[in-house]
């Protein structure tokens, strides 16, 4: 029986794998020098989240092993790649609803992987326990980043770089402990071709 490609896979598997980490790249930045211009990191960052949120969609449909980790990223894409250009289009004055946005993007994506990890527990998966503890801090974070409980912008572009570094984190370990990529993969639907012989009278 021929076997499925599994190209398409790890292509979305080293997707992910690289915009996490350009996320937590971000993220640093973010928190090591805030005085630095919004405007340029915000630009990069809009990028990022329109290209995660193609990877996302088309993760979707890749049908990986588990079914685990893509598994609610057609939503998750399609708000990602629409917030993405909400940011490259917005004022460059309302950075406050820009970071808003992002808050909600991750609340949303750590409350999915949180069900993700239960479901991975249920499915055997050793490591589930580490994209859980992830998801948890992430949707903390997220939920601080939506209500906004500091006053100074300083402050809050610190907020949103530490929430840009759990969000990175969380999509690493998800992609590092949930998508199994094997060589021998079959197709979900198998063609069974047969003959019909009529029995004779």
């Amino acid at each position: 029986m021929k076997t499925r490609s599994v190209t398409l896979i790890k292509i979305i598997k080293t997707g992910y794998i690289v915009i996490s980490l350009t996320f937590c790249a971000i993220g640093i930045m973010f928190i090591a020098d805030p005085d630095v211009s919004a405007r340029n990191l915000i630009t990069l960052l809009g990028i990022c989240m329109i290209v995660f949120g193609a990877v996302k969609i088309v993760g979707y449909f890749s049908r990986d092993l588990f079914r685990l980790a893509f598994q609610y990223d057609l939503e998750l894409g399609v708000i990602l790649a629409i917030t993405g250009i909400a940011v490259l289009t917005w004022p460059a004055g309302s950075v406050t609803v820009i970071f808003t946005a992002l808050g909600i993007d991750a609340l949303a994506d750590a409350l999915f992987k949180l069900r993700i990890a239960i479901d991975a527990k249920r499915f055997g998966i050793d490591k589930w326990w580490i994209t859980l503890a992830f998801g948890a801090v992430t949707a903390v974070l997220g939920l601080l980043l939506v209500i906004r409980p500091l006053d100074t912008a300083r402050a809050m572009i610190v907020l949103t770089g530490i929430v840009l570094c759990a969000e990175g984190a969380l999509n690493l370990c998800s992609a590092l402990s949930m998508v199994k990529i094997i060589k021998h993969q079959y197709p979900d639907d198998i063609e069974i071709k047969y003959s019909e012989t009529e029995n004779p009278v």
